[in-house]
This record gives C-alpha cells, structure tokens and sequence, in this order.
C-alpha cells in the first residue's frame, strides 16, 4: 500500500468506522458483508428498512461512509459501485469534512433554485455530469 492511499484511508477512517460499526447488526439482521476494491461493503438486513428513511423526498438506496458503502440489497450495491466508488475518493480528499463540504454543497445548489441533491456538486461529480 502507498503512503499516499494509507493516508487517505486514514483521512476517512473516522467515518468508515461509523459505517463498519453497522456490520455486526447488519448481519445480525440477515444482511451480507464483503471488502470489494478495498472498501466495506454491507447490504440488506437493517439497511433494508433503515436506509431508505434518510432521504426526505426520495428513498436512499446505497450511501458511503468513508471507505464503507450501505445499501439496500446486494443488486442495488452492485447497481451503485461506481457510483458510490466516486464518493469514497471523495472522502479521501475531503476526509472527516465531506459530510459538511456536503451539505454546504446541498445548501448552495438549494440557494440558486437548484435540486438539493440532483444538483449537488458531489452527486454531479459522482453521476459524471460535473
């Protein structure tokens, strides 16, 4: 491993621990875990239910957490791997500071008359529409 990528594990590590510390009720709960490409990947069981109550407007079906991404179910995860691979290097530049880097982004886009989330600068990115 690079300096370069330990660092930027480590520059998202506060946030992957939040999303690993999900992984023993996951699968507590029916769900699956696995490292793909060197990132936490966790689906179904509580996130099932869970994760989709996080959108105000919309159902959340996958989310990252540093190097941790959350989904709904197993097709929906592999549905959403490259998309949610362009917020996990997100992290690594923005490191514990991407969920307010974030949600500055939804503010700004809800203030020009934009989508809070289809026009966020970091969805835009992700979509590859930036």
């Amino acid at each position: 491993m690079t300096v370069r990528r330990a660092l930027g594990y480590l520059w998202a590590g506060p946030w992957t621990l939040i999303g690993g510390a999900l992984a023993p009720l996951v699968l507590a709960t029916g769900g699956g875990a696995a490292i793909h490409t060197g990132v936490l990947e966790l689906w179904g069981g509580l996130l099932r239910r869970g994760l989709p109550r996080l959108g105000p407007d919309f159902a959340v079906a996958a989310i990252t957490l540093g190097h941790a991404v959350l989904a709904i179910d197993r097709p929906t995860l592999e549905a959403t791997r490259a998309h949610e691979r362009i917020h996990v290097a997100q992290y690594q530049r923005w490191g514990p500071f991407f969920p307010l880097a974030y949600a500055l982004a939804s503010a700004a886009a809800g203030l020009r008359g934009d989508h809070y989330y289809r026009d966020n600068r970091f969805e835009r990115e992700a979509r590859g529409d930036a």
